[in-house]
């Protein structure tokens, strides 16, 4: 279940996936598969060879890409999803959920 998400920020990610950019969208997510996780990035991008690239920089199969959808994306979660965004510069992206950053 997703929540905590504004329209416009959605919208904003669809735009810069659609455009062929690497578009990342955190927000509070529940799902009893993954206890202890509250928030999940998603990293999306429709150029599929780019963000098969740049998921390989942070050892993500391409396997892992959700097709389903207009908008190919990876799921990011736990310490994985600290490590990348911290490594992207988008810290505040889990800042702004409350999330702590110490290391």
């Amino acid at each position: 279940m997703a929540f905590g998400l504004k329209r416009r920020t959605l919208i904003e990610w669809k735009q810069l996936a659609e455009q062929g950019e690497i578009a990342f969208l955190t927000h509070f997510w529940i799902d009893e598969r993954f206890p202890g996780c509250t928030s999940v990035t998603k990293v999306a991008c429709a150029d599929i060879s780019k963000l098969e690239s740049w998921g390989a920089r942070y050892g993500l199969k391409p396997e892992w890409i959700h097709r389903r959808d207009k908008y190919p994306h990876f799921d990011l979660l736990g310490e994985r999803q600290k490590e990348i965004l911290r490594k992207e510069g988008l810290e505040e992206q889990l800042s702004n959920l409350g999330h702590d950053f110490q290391q």
